[in-house]
């Protein structure tokens, strides 16, 4: 079957926590995690994920961080997960808020558009940051970008790679540098450090995450006599690959609309 995604898993990761008590190690998390997915084979269960982890097991731990983001699980020792009292109030409060139903075709493509997104953004999540910097190159060759390099594993000074971006005659040359973050936004010193650290021998940077930006990272993405920082999310990320046809491939979909009368008042 297809590996549940990591939003179907939080609320199941929560109430897993509340039957065991309130708070488990990993394992046994896993162990009761999985009997409410009983769709999944021991196949999916084994599959690995390109860098080589357990696929299964690294998306919950995933979805552990992002629901500690949000508030609704701790980790009040090594080795210990637990479900806070918001995350207990999650699950323990009957909605009364029912799931609208789809009307229409229009409906259904933004339902159908978001979760597409959501899917992609998980794909990212899950490659290793030599693979991100990998992803990233290539999806700035798509974009036009050329003579491109990942700089080799080890102390880079901030640049995960380079290249250059023809403009007309001339050409600009370019740094990038990848975090594939989930749980922490990129702050102001990142994009401070890595600015020092292309200063003087690029005239443009481009920050990828996984994650997003701090308010104060994008207040000094752009200053006066400093080489520009392009600030580019999980998000952006998405719409460059969708807008490029980059990993996806894009149909038109037609929509048809009754004029009949119109024929007719004429």
């Amino acid at each position: 079957m297809v590996m549940p995604s990591q939003t179907e898993i939080e609320k199941p990761l929560l109430q897993t926590l509340y039957e065991l008590g309130g708070q488990a190690n990993p394992q046994q998390v896993y162990s009761v995690l999985r009997a409410k997915f009983p769709e999944l084979t021991q196949e999916d269960l084994e599959e690995t994920l390109i860098s080589g982890g357990n696929k299964w097991t690294n998306r919950i731990q995933w979805v552990r961080q992002k629901l500690i983001t949000k508030g609704d699980m701790s980790s009040p020792q090594r080795g210990i997960w637990a479900i806070t009292d918001q995350g207990r109030n999650k699950i323990t409060i009957e909605q009364v808020e029912s799931t609208p139903q789809l009307t229409n075709l229009v409906e259904l493509y933004d339902n159908y558009e978001d979760n597409f997104r959501t899917q992609l953004l998980e794909k990212l999540y899950e490659l290793s940051p030599r693979q991100f910097e990998e992803f990233s190159k290539k999806l700035l060759h798509a974009y036009g970008f050329i003579n491109l390099h990942v700089t080799e594993v080890g102390p880079d000074g901030g640049i995960d790679g380079y290249g250059k971006l023809k403009i007309g005659l001339a050409s600009m040359n370019v740094a990038f540098q990848c975090k594939r973050w989930q749980s922490n936004n990129v702050g102001r010193r990142e994009i401070q450090q890595f600015r020092g650290a292309i200063q003087g021998r690029y005239e443009q940077g481009i920050f990828f995450t996984t994650s997003n930006f701090t308010d104060q990272a994008k207040d000094i993405s752009f200053q006066q006599g400093a080489v520009p920082i392009i600030l580019m999310n999980g998000e952006s990320i998405v719409d460059l690959m969708i807008e490029k046809g980059f990993g996806v491939i894009k149909k038109p979909l037609f929509l048809y609309y009754e004029k009949f009368q119109d024929v007719l008042d004429e």
